[in-house]
């Protein structure tokens, strides 16, 4: 197929049709200075900056709202279209304040760059400049509303990506102002993406206010281990203390936004930190030193019989932890170990039972989903914006089995009661016509409908249907288990769990019956212990829930001070860098089971960190490479099951801003729950 072609600069550019000239100009490699321009947003034409030279037109078009088109003769550098937006910078510096040296934007400002380059030294404005109120955004934005330049690069962020259309303008011309409806918090989990978003000053992050300049800054590249998703971010540290987390452009996770518990948790990494190992004398944990500690761990474990031994892996452990970890208790003979927090049924038997099978990015192919006993939206908040990008993109219809509350989309409650996944199965639906119609249907499972009885029917039932309707092929795979914790997938890819054929939570019931007499948590903080007189071990970064009842305190890092790989809730390896340093003498997962065994069997564990990931990786199922998705199983497996009781799928309530030992450990989540709580009660948001 031709490509139409245009000119830039005099040099011929193809294009692909339905491009704006701005982004013709991209293809050309010509910079086009823009301001209200966002590639993921809708086009708004406000600022004018964009304006280029196109030729029979007596004035400077804005570029970015108008189509490229075969023929056109663009000039983007020559002297009209240079004292066109200098007069554009003009206008927008007419009415903003002089403050750069205390404005939080200052060094990453586009208008404090765009105006070095674009602008000049001088205004013809002799008038008073005005003053705008500020308006109160919640705890996580700070606004300085004279700043703005009416981008409504915000605006448009709450209306389409976040769902929350909870930010609008007022007035006209100079009397334009943006504000917040009834001046109340934003009540989105993705509302602090207008602080990336804001070309300006205007919008700027509340806790990091006055904190650090960006050149101060050490820049690493990581990845969020708050959920699943696996998001893309960059963690900006200040000597050793994480001042701030930012998102990373990944189009195929997280594009370039973050939920706000990502991006603001980190003030919790400094608070409750554990950093030196205590033991429990006389009812009190008291300081001790490391050989203190490791001996009197060692010589419990010798005392018990590992039949009465446990371990638990917390939420946001690595697959070196989980794996070295495993090793240890091989080394002990214990077989009672697993990383769930709650008892929702596992199938790891094939790798496509516990993955986000069709990938976060295909959301947006999909044209039909079904959510059974799950919340995107506070279960995995970035995969919630595909959905929502989805239903604006393709009118995708969504249908709900359980009633998951207030989403940021609409969509269609089929009934909370488990026949209601049974008639569709059977054709006898309200959707079964259109799942018949369908090309590319999506099935969500949460972790909610896998803790049912019916658990295994649900996974197994539904798996046979995707396949015996064609919606599990070489192209596209239907069916996805919306997984909420960063470490699941790893702990179920090196099989650390303990399960028999007929039952699923052999952990768990030896737990419950009290049957272990020793039990070695490693950042374990969501696991419910009713402590009677087990001897227990807790290894991790924060002094949280489970390290209250704990007899020994081992202190390690968190995800942010040590080197590690996650398996995201789509089976995609990712590296998560170590940013700053463990406090005091918190030490790394692998080097303190290297202590207990050296204590116990006169040998080391490993020899370095380098050697856990390689054999790690060769223990992984489907591997194909680091930042890739996993290979294709294409032998699927079938089972089938049959309904054991009539059943209610209830979607159990996420603590959101609370879901881990950080966020726990975060004011900035306590004042977002705080509100949440309020907003909850007044009824303005569910």
């Amino acid at each position: 197929m031709k490509m139409p072609k245009i000119l830039i600069n005099g040099k011929e550019i193809e294009f692909e049709k339905g491009m704006t000239v701005l982004q013709a100009c991209e293809l050309a490699e010509v910079e086009i200075p823009r301001f209200c321009y966002h590639e993921k947003l809708s086009i708004a034409g406000n600022c004018r900056m964009c304006l280029v030279e196109m030729e029979k037109s007596a004035k400077p078009i804005a570029s970015c709202a108008m189509p490229a088109a075969e023929g056109m003769n663009i000039k983007t550098n020559t002297e009209f279209v240079k004292k066109a937006r200098k007069g554009i910078m003009e206008f927008l510096l007419a009415n903003h304040p002089l403050d750069c040296p205390v404005c939080d934007q200052g060094g990453e400002c586009d208008l404090q760059d765009q105006s070095l380059f674009y602008g000049f030294d001088k205004s013809r404005f002799s008038e008073n400049k005005r003053n705008v109120k500020d308006k109160y955004m919640g705890p996580l934005i700070k606004t300085q509303m004279t700043r703005c330049i009416h981008c409504t690069r915000c605006v448009r962020f709450a209306e389409e990506v976040a769902g929350v259309p909870e930010i609008g303008t007022t007035g006209r011309g100079e009397n334009m102002e943006i504000t917040t409806y009834l001046e109340q918090s934003m009540t989105s989990e993705l509302s602090a993406n207008v602080i990336d978003l804001c070309p300006v000053g205007a919008l700027t992050s509340k806790p990091y206010a006055f904190e650090a300049r960006p050149w101060e800054l050490k820049k690493t590249e990581s990845i969020d281990v708050m959920d699943a998703v696996g998001s893309n971010i960059r963690v900006d540290t200040y000597g050793w203390e994480v001042k701030r987390v930012l998102p990373r452009l990944n189009n195929e996770i997280n594009e370039e936004w973050i939920s706000d518990k990502t991006r603001y948790a980190c003030d919790g990494l400094l608070k409750q930190r554990l950093d030196q190992p205590y033991i429990k004398k006389n009812g009190k944990l008291v300081k001790a030193s490391w050989d203190e500690a490791i001996d009197l761990i060692t010589n419990k474990i010798k005392s018990i019989d590992p039949s009465h031994i446990g371990a638990h892996i917390g939420d946001m452990a690595s697959i070196e932890t989980i794996f070295s970890f495993k090793n240890l208790l091989e080394k002990i003979n214990c077989t009672n170990h697993d990383f769930r927090e709650k008892n929702f049924y596992i199938n790891p038997i094939e790798k496509i039972n516990y993955l986000f099978n069709s990938s976060i990015q295909a959301i947006e192919e999909s044209d039909l989903v079904l959510l059974i006993g799950c919340n995107p939206r506070h279960e995995a908040t970035m995969v919630n914006a595909r959905l929502r990008k989805s239903t604006i993109k393709n009118k995708t219809s969504i249908f709900s089995i359980g009633n998951p509350g207030d989403l940021t989309y609409d969509y269609t409650l089929l009934g909370e009661d488990i026949d209601e996944l049974k008639n569709i199965f059977e054709g006898k639906s309200d959707i079964s016509k259109k799942l018949n119609n369908a090309k590319r249907p999506l099935f969500i499972i949460g972790e909610s409908a896998l803790e049912l009885k019916n658990a295994e029917y649900i996974l197994n039932e539904t798996k046979n249907f995707l396949v015996k309707n064609n919606f599990i092929n070489d192209t596209w795979n239907a069916l996805n288990i919306l997984i909420q914790n960063a470490s699941t997938v790893g702990a179920i890819d090196l099989k650390f769990y303990n399960i028999e054929e007929k039952n699923n939570f052999v952990f768990f019931d030896k737990l419950k019956n009290q049957d272990f007499k020793l039990l070695y948590l490693v950042g374990s903080d969501n696991l419910e212990i009713k402590k009677n007189n087990e001897f227990i071990i807790y290894q991790g970064s924060h002094g949280d829930r489970n390290a209250e009842i704990a007899d020994v305190i081992l202190p390690s890092p968190t995800y942010t001070e040590q080197n590690g790989l996650f398996i995201n809730l789509e089976g995609r390896i990712q590296e998560c860098r170590k940013a700053s340093y463990p406090t005091n003498e918190a030490m790394e997962d692998w080097k303190i089971f290297n202590l207990i065994n050296k204590s116990l069997n006169k040998l080391d564990l490993f020899d370095n960190f380098l050697s856990i990931r390689k054999l790690a990786i060769k223990n992984i199922p489907m591997f194909s490479d680091i930042d890739l998705l996993p290979l294709k199983n294409k032998n699927i497996d079938s089972q089938t099951s049959s309904l054991v009781t009539n059943e209610k799928v209830q979607i159990k309530p996420i603590d959101y801003y609370y879901s881990n030992a950080i966020a726990r450990a975060s004011k900035t989540m306590s004042d977002c729950r705080n509100i949440n709580i309020n907003n909850k009660k007044n009824g303005t948001n569910s």
